[in-house]
């Protein structure tokens, strides 16, 4: 059986402390919570693709630092701490007014639950479930009355695997996109914002090797504890350092722990980002957690009875989004290990992006996506045509609809210009290094 990541709750008005175990990361450590700034001290920077090159666990996560990082830090939240919008940030107070605007009209009554360590002891909370409140019952549906789409948590296509990958990018993550390479296999990667600015180079590669980008917060802690602002600039200051390293703007985020209500997910609407949660938990990122007695053979087990759904009949109208993780090498391995079984048993497996005809996944129109159709018959390449500037009509949501809100698309579009315009997402060269360098994509405000 697979178990939720969040525990029924025991009592009407009142939640239990859902225990939140520490995520692990680079050879089993705490995934990367370094600072990049500083002078360089432990191994000299290096280009993309070299930095893609490297099997070696204790090189990949040797701490180095990178011009284009040094240059932007000052202008975003310190790294693994709650983020919040900085005083002279006037794009972001701008931004957020309006979107706060929307959640006091809308959503007044929507308060911060629990901690940000996923501690809900003694909240009190109606149990008819008004806010569609994900860690209270697996919401994923909010009332039409709101306005907002249901949450993405399966594929629209019979027998067809979503892939994706929490927490990265992980320093050593080269051996598991090397299998996913080799295998012809893309997927969506769920990054870390303050993973991002730790480890650059590791996330370039997502878009050499054509997979899909989208948001998994700054500092990965509980959504629904935060303020109205502290929430935004969780969403927004990862979107943001995802556009100035990686060129790309994603219109797409997990919540951590799946922690999402409707004043959360207003939020993320108002950034244009769909929100994609899962049908499935391999629990992968519970073995070897603290206070956690989920063992490599659950996470074994739960695999199959994904995989064991097929021959039940489950997936005769859609198909599962599961959750994976690259949060360390456990995690990556035992995907590793089960893709052979996956590939045999689903009629396919594709990113969520392919699973959902969503050709424009970035605020970026001129980046574009395969269709369902052109993946499934080997059309993995993601096709990169010179920028004609940011067309936020062009870009759909999974679900089909228009991502792009007016506010967000004139906050990408007045940074667009100063940006990595045309970046080729299936390149890997130090010479496009230095080329993006040079279009000023470290020096975006």
């Amino acid at each position: 059986m697979i178990y939720s990541t969040a525990l029924p709750l025991l009592t009407l008005f009142g939640l239990i402390n859902l225990g939140v175990e520490a995520h692990t990361g680079c050879g089993g450590h705490e995934i990367g919570r370094r600072n990049p700034g500083g002078r360089l001290i432990e191994r000299a920077p290096t280009d993309e693709e070299s930095a893609a090159s490297s099997l070696d666990v204790t090189y990949e996560c040797t701490a180095y630092s990178y011009a284009p990082v040094l240059n932007i830090k000052d202008r975003y939240p310190t790294i693994w701490q709650a983020a919040y919008i900085l005083p002279d940030d006037t794009e972001a107070q701008t931004l957020f007014a309006s979107i706060n605007a929307t959640l006091n009209e809308k959503f007044p009554n929507i308060k911060p639950k629990g901690t940000s360590t996923g501690d809900f002891t003694g909240v009190a909370y109606n149990a008819t479930d008004p806010d569609c409140w994900w860690t209270w019952h697996q919401c994923t549906t909010p009332n039409q009355s709101t306005g907002l789409p249901p949450d993405i948590i399966s594929t629209p296509e019979p027998g067809t695997w979503g892939l994706g990958f929490d927490d990265g990018p992980n320093c050593s993550h080269n051996a598991l996109y090397d299998f996913l390479r080799d295998q012809q296999q893309s997927a969506t990667m769920f990054y870390i914002g303050s993973n991002v600015m730790d480890w650059p180079l590791q996330a370039m590669r997502a878009l050499t090797d054509n997979h899909q980008v989208c948001v998994h917060t700054w500092s990965h802690e509980y959504m629904t504890s935060f303020t109205n602002e502290a929430a935004f600039a969780e969403l927004y200051y990862t979107q943001k350092a995802i556009k100035e390293i990686l060129g790309v703007t994603p219109l797409c985020w997990r919540p951590p722990y799946g922690d999402i209500d409707n004043r959360i997910r207003t939020i993320a609407a108002g950034l244009n980002m769909t929100s994609i949660l899962w049908s499935d938990d391999t629990e992968d990122w519970r073995v070897n957690a603290p206070g956690s007695n989920v063992t490599a053979a659950d996470v074994d087990n739960n695999y199959n009875a994904v995989i064991g759904k097929v021959s039940n009949g489950t997936y005769v109208n859609s198909g599962p989004v599961v959750l994976n993780h690259e949060l360390n090498n456990y995690t990556m391995t035992v995907f590793m290990n089960h893709y052979a079984d996956i590939k045999k048993a689903f009629t396919y497996v594709v990113p969520i992006a392919a699973a959902y005809n969503t050709t424009h996944p970035y605020l970026e129109s001129n980046i574009t996506f395969p269709t369902f159709s052109q993946y499934v018959a080997g059309q993995q390449n993601v096709t990169t045509s010179p920028s004609t500037g940011t067309d936020s009509s062009s870009s759909t949501s999974p679900s089909g609809t228009s991502s792009a809100s007016s506010s967000a698309s004139s906050s990408s579009s007045s940074s667009d210009s100063k940006s990595a315009a045309g970046r080729g997402v299936v390149a890997g060269t130090t010479g496009l290094v230095l080329a993006l360098l040079g279009a000023g994509l470290a020096l975006l405000v």
